[in-house]
Parts: C-alpha cells; sequence; structure tokens
C-alpha cells in the first residue's frame, strides 16, 4: 500500500512542473485569440457586403437591422433584377469584359512567365544575370507607374480604347517569372533532365513531359496571382478605356458611384453597386477553391519525389 502511495505521489506533477507548462499553454491561447481577431477582421468587410446585398436602397442607410444585419425586406432577388436593367443591363457586359481581360491576360502572363522562368533556371546564356537582375528591378516598380508611359506607347500604335489595351499589358509579369525561375530550379533537377537527354528527348519534350508537370503548384500560383491582378486592375482600364461597353466591372461601378455621389443630380444606385461588388468577388472565390486541389496534389507529388 506504502509503495502504491509513494509511486502516485511521484507521477504527480509538482507544483513547479505545472507552473512550467503554464506560459506554453498562455501562449497558445494568446496566439489563438490573435488569430481569431484577425479571422474577425477580414471576415466583416465581406460579411458587411453579403448584408447590404439584400437590402433596398433606402434600407442601406436607415434599416432596421443595422449595418451588420439584414433589414425585415430581402431584397437581394429585386437587386440582381436590377442590375439586368440598369443601362440596359450593361453591368452583365462589364462581368463579360473583366472575364475577357483577366483570364486571357492571366493564361498568356503564366505561358511567358512559366517559359521564362524555366529558361532563367534551367539554361545558361550570356547575360543572364544581367537580365535577371533587371527582371527583379521590374519587380520593385508599381504597375500604376507604368500606366501613363503604356498608355503613350499603345496611342502611337493606336491600341487605345480596345481591348488590346488592356490584354497586352497584362501579360507581362515579372513578379511570375521571378517565381517560377526560383521554383524552377528546386523542383526540376539538373540530373533529371540530363537523363532525358542521354535517353534521346528534345528540349521541348523534356520541358513537356518532364518538367511541367513538376512546376505545376508554382503554375496554379502564378494563374491566380495573375487572374486576381487583372481582375481588379484598375487605374489600366481607367486610363485606357473610354468606350462604356468595353469597361471592366471595376471601372464599371466606380462609375455608378460617382452618378450616385452626384447627390439631387444623379440617380442613387448604392444597392446595385453593393450587390454588383459581391457578383464580381464570386468568380474569384469560386477559382481559388476550384485549383485548390492542385496545389495539394502538386505539393503531395513533390514530397513523394
Amino acid at each position: 500500500m506504502s509503495t502504491t502511495l509513494a509511486t502516485a505521489a511521484s507521477a504527480r506533477p509538482t507544483r513547479s512542473e505545472r507552473g512550467s507548462h503554464e506560459p506554453g499553454h498562455r501562449r497558445r491561447i494568446g496566439s489563438h485569440l490573435f488569430l481569431l481577431c484577425l479571422v474577425v477582421y477580414f471576415i466583416t468587410p465581406l460579411w458587411w457586403l453579403v448584408v447590404a446585398s439584400t437590402k433596398s436602397n433606402s434600407g442601406l442607410f436607415t434599416g432596421s437591422g443595422g449595418p451588420l444585419w439584414f433589414d425585415s425586406n430581402f431584397n437581394l432577388i429585386d437587386n440582381i433584377r436590377g442590375l439586368g436593367t440598369q443601362q440596359g443591363g450593361i453591368f452583365w457586359r462589364w462581368m463579360a469584359n473583366s472575364f475577357l481581360y483577366a483570364f486571357t491576360g492571366g493564361i498568356g502572363a503564366t505561358v511567358l512567365a512559366v517559359l521564362a522562368g524555366y529558361g532563367f533556371a534551367t539554361y545558361r546564356f550570356r547575360g543572364r544575370s544581367a537580365m535577371f537582375s533587371i527582371l527583379l528591378g521590374a519587380v520593385m516598380v508599381p504597375l500604376t507607374a507604368l500606366v501613363i508611359p503604356t498608355f503613350v506607347l499603345l496611342s502611337r500604335v493606336g491600341l487605345v480604347n480596345t481591348v488590346w489595351a488592356v490584354i497586352l499589358p497584362s501579360l507581362l509579369s515579372p513578379l511570375g517569372v521571378y517565381l517560377m525561375r526560383v521554383y524552377s530550379q528546386d523542383a526540376v533537377p539538373d540530373e533529371m533532365l540530363d537523363a532525358g537527354r542521354v535517353d534521346g528527348a528534345g528540349e521541348l519534350r523534356l520541358f513537356g513531359q518532364v518538367a511541367l508537370p513538376l512546376l505545376r503548384p508554382a503554375l496554379v500560383t502564378v494563374l491566380l496571382l495573375t487572374v486576381v491582378a487583372t481582375w481588379n486592375n484598375f487605374f489600366l482600364p481607367l486610363a485606357m478605356l473610354q468606350n462604356p461597353k468595353l469597361l471592366p466591372v471595376t471601372v464599371g461601378l466606380n462609375n455608378w458611384q460617382a452618378l450616385s455621389n452626384a447627390g439631387a443630380g444623379g440617380e442613387q444606385v448604392w444597392n446595385l453597386i453593393v450587390t454588383g461588388a459581391l457578383i464580381s468577388i464570386i468568380p474569384l472565390i469560386v477559382a481559388f477553391l476550384s485549383l485548390q486541389k492542385y496545389w495539394q496534389g502538386g505539393l503531395s507529388l513533390g514530397s513523394i519525389k
């Protein structure tokens, strides 16, 4: 009996041992609270956008539910119908333009970034370091600083106020090239490429059948970054386009906002602006959720190899 009590007493943690675990426990609680605050901080604007999209124009300012809760009247369907009738339903034309600019520019920029990044990582050629240094310098230049020079350049060739004025500048992604180069030099071993060359494979076959599957996680990352950047681009289409039928949804909603800010002299369409903003982010959410599996699959493939 005394032996059992002694064993139980020795197994019981002492006060000093219990105290040694308390700081770590408090740190975990603090980190969880901090993450919870970040979640609330980032979710609150999205929640407000969802709630505001269900309100009428008057309900946005005088609704009974407050800014973060639903009003007594649910007007989401009416707001969506209003988007189809306002200015002849031009909102859906703006959405189609955004799809065209984002996916054409994003896919094109991804293709160029993959080719350039793979070339920088795999091949040794004269001026390689200098060219990559220029590329790194281009990453530091804000895109808004290049809009005016790009406008002058495109105006001389007659491409202003056309879809090419938005698509062509979107094809260049220095950050995408940098990411692909950094990822390629680690994900594609030179020994694997040399073994393929010994077996008689050409460079195009090596790129398509050996390197490209290994680059899938980085390819999806660059694709998402370029698509989102082009979709959310505001200053470039604002400077390049004057035809309302060519505007993307970002600039189009801004025009409606300017109309609503005109006060008594303009039509108040705040409910349509909020609903249009909610609809405009749905394709990006779908793109992230649908491409997430390629990240996971590519990372698992890399861990196995």
